[in-house]
């Protein structure tokens, strides 16, 4: 039996997700379809463009295949609408925003239908005068690129994208914007923009003036003239501070993203989408799909004929994307069809590294992985100028201002975030490690399950080192780092994005984009909890050196909500604290959602525990109620376990870490009637990864929120708020 006729199996994960987000469904909600039928609907719809060629059916077979064994996935988009009325297939556009009313609420418009049809929108609000300039047609005065961005962000809030996908948009303001300081703080309220990444655009002048400790000029966009100096290291400051602080805003290096811009004769990149990895010309859109690469090992080895093959039939199906889209407006699909640009990324980086023994942060797996996508990005220009003699070049060719062979497409790779798609594949995501290798998921009746990764179940049990009470530790340390019965060579083969240090996440970041990437990379830095702001601005100067066209960093926990991380060491503690670096007591509101539990003590008494929650579901008070409070005999112990829910409530309040807390009450268990064992058998209850403490919570299932390429995901159900 050939591989093509075997049935795919895949993860209950991966059925979870495909239920909730991918399959067709009746008008009771219930699927309709199952991942075979999915597969033949989306094969059979891109196909379908090819239908006068000899080789159509043999296409189609071959595209159900590729997609149906998880070699390689579309991006959501095309997944959830080929061969539907719908049809919208593209993740990503990039829409202009003139100066004027008119242009900006035609902007506010077409983003509204575009994120209606599934796609995420960048916008660049670089062209709008500052606030308080002068509007000659009406006497008054402008109110800024921030008070239009808060009317697409409340248009966006509107609008549930098809019933499946929310809005995102990434906002974007040049450097040299008269408004660029109220910009960069315009998130520092996590309550504002919440549909919206904001980047600022980051010019070489501004770089070097940054590195000579120099002024640089604020320009006027509607006259172009001079208007302010501001000293460049100052600004460079503010950019470092708000991002250390949540991670925004994030950094695009504009010029470097025009450098590459393969039709400079059509104009010049002003934003990307929503995650960053696209820069797009106004009215451009791209559909993306991405290569599993860790079905590409075989005979510990690269398996680069079958690697070749994929790419080139990847090429081929992304390119009939375009011709059976159906785009929101007639402008998206005119410039669209004259650039034809598609993005062929990756993910399962981290599982092709770990096939082939090689660390992620490593030298070597760097190599490794600029060799891979070197690879992907020659075999996919061959294909595409292979597809120019058949098919003709977009339309945009211009042999003297493209210095490059006639091709089919003006753009060809890029990595994009894979969070949703990568959980139906069963692999890390995009270019990114994986984010956690032993994972405890939440029951509620205190038990214990672990989800491991399939990689180091494999190697542990092959190599003897498996045991239930080495997952337990590596789920409760959150690192497979530093724990002795794991052979050192494999703790470096699975250290995570948190074990990976900013400069090596960086260095492989540089590696890939400057060894085939069309377009740009979706990758979050990640920075521990303990790290400075110097920190932060070593991250940005490097990636600009190293050819990076746009950088996220993260620093775990800074987004507000969110416990920071404690290891298993006495001096890796840490809170959340506030803008300011106080560690704050939350207030709470006069009325709070409650869970009730009843439990037995040793003697067959009944407590009732009580715990009050937060919006986002953390616990946030714990009351004990007895029926016994009137006897004599347990008066103590009841007044007791009233002390103590007080000082755990007051902990959680101040958003002392949960681990903390845990661990002084399993210290503390054995006594008085066992609270401290019980209430902390409780609270365990509610942890999702005990290694990151809580998490900002999924809105949509019970899972926690973790941050990755660029955006915060659930790995539970794939939701993403960026997509």
């Amino acid at each position: 039996m050939t591989r093509d006729m075997v049935k795919q199996v895949l993860t209950d994960t991966a059925e979870t997700v495909l239920a909730r987000r991918y399959y067709l469904k009746s008008k009771d909600g219930v699927p309709s379809e199952d991942w075979e039928s999915l597969c033949r609907r989306v094969a059979d719809a891109v196909a379908a463009v090819d239908q006068e060629y000899d080789d159509y059916s043999v296409l189609r077979d071959s595209f159900f295949n590729m997609i149906y064994h998880l070699d390689f996935l579309p991006n959501s988009p095309c997944l959830m609408n080929a061969g539907t009325d719908l049809g919208q297939l593209s993740a990503c556009f990039v829409l202009p925003i003139d100066d004027s009313m008119d242009g900006i609420f035609t902007s506010i418009r077409n983003g509204a239908l575009v994120h209606k049809t599934g796609g995420g929108t960048g916008y660049s609000f670089s062209r709008l005068r500052a606030k308080n300039s002068a509007v000659q047609s009406t006497q008054g005065v402008a109110s800024g690129p921030l008070s239009f961005a808060a009317v697409f962000d409340a248009a966006t809030e509107t609008i549930k994208q098809g019933g499946k996908r929310r809005g995102a948009n990434m906002g974007v303001l040049r450097v040299d914007h008269p408004d660029i300081i109220d910009f960069i703080h315009a998130k520092e309220d996590q309550n504002r923009f919440t549909n919206f990444n904001f980047s600022v655009a980051i010019t070489d002048q501004f770089m070097e003036a940054v590195r000579s400790d120099q002024e640089y000029d604020l320009i006027d966009p509607s006259n172009g003239k001079v208007v302010e100096r501001l000293h460049a290291g100052k600004v460079f400051d503010e950019i470092v501070d708000l991002a250390w602080h949540n991670g925004e805003p994030g950094v695009l290096f504009i010029d470097a993203a025009n450098r590459a811009n393969s039709t400079p004769q059509l104009g010049r990149f002003e934003a990307t989408n929503p995650c960053g990895e696209q820069w797009l010309l106004p009215y451009e859109s791209c559909n993306l799909g991405s290569i599993n690469l860790g079905q590409y090992v075989k005979d510990d080895a690269v398996d680069w004929p079958r690697l070749e093959q994929t790419v080139r039939l990847a090429v081929r199906f992304l390119d009939n994307v375009i011709d059976c889209n159906r785009f929101p407006i007639p402008e998206i699909a005119e410039m669209t069809q004259k650039t034809r640009k598609v993005g062929l990324g990756i993910m399962g980086l981290h599982d092709m590294l770990i096939q082939l023994e090689l660390p992620y942060s490593s030298e070597e797996g760097r190599q490794t992985s600029a060799e891979i996508m070197r690879f992907i990005r020659h075999e996919a220009e061959k294909t595409s100028e292979e597809l120019a003699e058949l098919k003709g070049s977009f339309p945009a060719y211009d042999a003297e201002s493209n210095d490059y062979p006639a091709r089919r497409n003006a753009a060809l790779t890029s990595i994009q975030p894979t969070g949703t798609v990568s959980m139906v594949a069963d692999c890390a995501s995009g270019c990114e490690p994986y984010f956690s290798i032993v994972a405890e998921k939440n029951v509620m009746d205190g038990d214990r399950f672990f989800m491991v990764n399939k990689h180091f179940e494999t190697i542990a049990r092959e190599h003897g080192f498996y045991s239930d009470e080495l997952m337990k530790n590596v789920a409760d340390s959150g690192t497979v780092i530093g724990h002795d019965d794991i052979p050192e060579k494999w703790q470096e083969v699975f250290r995570t994005a948190q074990d990976v240090s900013p400069e090596q996440h960086i260095k492989m970041q540089g590696a890939l984009q400057t060894n085939g990437v069309d377009s740009s990379i979706s990758k979050t830095i990640n920075l521990p909890a303990s790290a400075t702001k110097d920190d932060v601005r070593f991250s940005y100067m490097l990636g600009f050196d190293l050819g990076c066209k746009g950088l996220t960093v993260y620093r775990d926990g800074s987004r507000e909500h969110q416990v920071l991380k404690t290891g298993s060491s006495d001096d890796d503690k840490t809170a959340l604290v506030s803008s300011t670096g106080i560690v704050e007591k939350k207030d709470l509101p006069d009325v709070l959602s409650a869970k009730r539990y009843r439990l037995k003590d040793a003697n067959g008494n009944t407590i009732y525990l009580i715990v009050c929650f937060d919006d986002y579901e953390n616990p946030m008070e714990v009351f004990a109620k007895f029926p016994f409070d009137n006897r004599v005999d347990l008066k103590d112990k009841s007044t007791m376990w009233t002390t103590t829910c007080r000082l755990v409530s007051l902990a959680l309040r101040y958003q002392i870490p949960m681990d903390e807390v845990i661990k002084q009450l399993d210290r503390s268990s054995g006594h008085m009637l066992d609270l401290p064992a019980q209430l902390g058998k409780l609270l365990k209850s509610f942890m999702a990864g005990t290694q990151h403490g809580f998490a900002s919570k999924c809105p949509e299932c019970t899972g926690k929120l973790v941050f990755e390429e660029g955006c915060e995901t659930c790995r539970d159900c794939g939701y993403s708020k960026c997509s």
